[in-house]
């Protein structure tokens, strides 16, 4: 028997091993835990808070053993980060579906954008607590720039729809970027004092102070720069 045959029927028996318990092999029994501590994550630091969890807390949600923790992340603010990023995510992509769904009427994809990510913190508030609340003070996420990088994203998807509203726009890629970085900071502020607050101020009012300054913009972009 050759070595490459031998190779071949360990393999074979390690595969039929791995798949003894519930079907599933090694990997995706620990890819199925993975899943679920990232979603205990989201319920304890979601109602409690990041500084309010331990290990511990997120292993009871996700009734497994805290090995099984160690076995996916190397701390609590790994899988807080993991949460971070899977969230923003789907906020972004939220956000990109509204807008590609609407009207090319530029004031009507400025509604449906702004609408989408104000209903997405309203109906998922823990998502908007990790987000808006709990990632600005985890440490972790300034250090390893993930705060700064998320912003980057939202600049460059704004910068995009300001192209999508006005593609004959007349005017540099730079000024354009800039004012993609200063609408992205004023619509994250208005949204942290929201969800701050507990949406205490009806999402009609928080809609149009966001829409503001993108009507604003129109109007200054429709115009010819001076010379």
């Amino acid at each position: 028997m050759t070595d490459a045959t031998n190779h071949t029927e360990q393999q074979q028996a390690k595969n039929v091993k791995e798949r003894q318990f519930k079907g599933l092999s090694l990997s995706e029994r620990k890819q199925a835990r993975r899943e679920k501590l990232i979603e205990a994550g989201i319920e304890a630091y979601g109602t409690h808070g990041f500084f309010s969890v331990t290990v511990k807390d997120i292993c009871l949600e996700a009734k497994l053993t805290e090995r099984y923790f160690y076995e996916s992340f190397k701390k609590s603010e790994q899988l807080f980060q993991t949460i971070f990023l899977k969230l923003i995510d789907e906020l972004q992509q939220n956000v990109m579906q509204a807008i590609m769904q609407a009207s090319t009427d530029s004031k009507k994809m400025i509604e449906a954008g702004l609408t989408a990510l104000l209903l997405t913190l309203k109906n998922n508030p823990r998502m908007a607590r990790i987000i808006y609340i709990d990632a600005m003070l985890v440490q972790e996420l300034h250090n390893q720039a993930t705060i700064h990088e998320t912003m980057m994203r939202f600049d460059r998807m704004i910068h995009a729809f300001v192209m999508l509203m006005m593609p004959n726009i007349d005017r540099s890629e730079r000024e354009i970027s800039m004012v993609a970085t200063g609408l992205n900071g004023y619509v994250t502020q208005i949204a942290i004092r929201w969800v701050m607050s507990g949406y205490k101020q009806p999402i009609d009012e928080v809609l149009s102070s966001c829409s503001v300054v993108f009507l604003a913009l129109l109007d200054a972009f429709s115009e010819k720069p001076s010379k």
